[in-house]
């Protein structure tokens, strides 16, 4: 498709065409300088893009077992990239994240919601 006698970028020979799939083949996925202050505590507010992530239980049986790193959020999904690139639903898993030393264990409902609105909402105790 030409617009002014130009090619669109986004749809040019060889390059993917589903988001996320050209970031996969990378061997590098942001894991996150902040990584290491990540806490049982905090993750509900932290930055989750760079953590890597397993799918523990799930409504839909194909989604557990879904693991690797997650390279975007959004208000209701997470994107993990590992073996390929998965658009995982907040509300229906349990989703674990590996800090190295610890892993942390969250239910999805708890994480749905824009990650800067999240910072807002109040959590029980």
């Amino acid at each position: 498709m030409r617009r002014n006698g130009k090619e669109r970028k986004d749809r040019t020979a060889g390059r993917p065409q589903r988001q996320g799939q050209e970031v996969a083949g990378r061997a590098w996925i942001f894991r996150g300088a902040h990584r290491g202050r990540v806490t049982r505590k905090n993750i509900i507010w932290h930055e989750l893009i760079g953590l890597k992530a397993k799918v523990i239980r799930a409504s839909h049986p194909e989604l557990v077992g879904i693991e690797g790193y997650v390279l975007d959020e959004t208000r209701n999904t997470l994107v993990l990239v590992g073996d390929r690139v998965w658009v995982v639903p907040k509300d229906v898993v349990e989703i674990e994240f590996d800090l190295g030393n610890e892993k942390i264990r969250v239910n999805g409902k708890d994480l749905v919601g824009r990650p800067e609105m999240r910072l807002k909402k109040r959590w029980r105790k």
